[in-house]
């Protein structure tokens, strides 16, 4: 196992629990110095065109979403705007990805659900919406302007496939 201090940025994990878990966000810059994805690109979208595999595919159209549910044997052209790939559970699938997974061991295993990897085209995204569960997210590759609240007002736009946030105000932005 890593030294899990350098994976929370110095922070050990007694004070990461206390000080952050459940109650803000934090960004580590470079949280695992060197990180490389545990799959490459084209064995993420192997994995999205198994059975076996929980994998759904978001495409944005203006303000028009839409969801595919796996398994998907066929994805939008790499230059295609505005669509994401979500792969979940890829730690049951592949062993690097499980060895990621096992970095957050010092989560409580009620907590420790799944490593999901995402792949997103220029533009894609899931749109504004709220994690029922704490997300540690890792991103290996390009760049991604992330927005963050703690907004009280959890409203949902009415007909969409996903849970889109109907008045997202952003506090926070990161581009990483």
């Amino acid at each position: 196992m890593k030294n899990t201090l350098a994976l929370l940025g110095g922070i050990s994990p007694a004070t990461f629990l206390r000080d952050y878990w459940h109650k803000k966000p934090l960004l580590i810059r470079q949280a695992i110095p060197g990180f490389q994805a545990p799959l490459t690109r084209q064995q993420l979208f192997d994995l999205a065109g198994r059975e076996d595999v929980e994998s759904r595919l978001i495409t944005q159209n203006g303000k028009d979403w839409k969801m595919d549910h796996g398994p998907l044997a066929k994805l939008p052209p790499l230059k295609q705007k505005e669509w994401t790939l979500l792969v979940q559970g890829v730690n049951l699938h592949e062993n690097a990805a499980d060895a990621l997974l096992r970095e957050f061991r010092f989560i409580p295993d009620a907590r420790l659900d799944d490593l999901m990897i995402s792949y997103a085209s220029d533009g894609g995204g899931v749109g504004p919406h709220f994690d029922s569960y704490d997300v540690f997210l890792l991103q290996a590759h390009g760049q991604r302007r992330w927005r963050i609240s703690a907004q009280k007002d959890l409203s949902l736009v009415d007909g969409m496939p996903l849970k889109i946030l109907k008045n997202f105000k952003s506090e926070e932005e990161f581009v990483l």
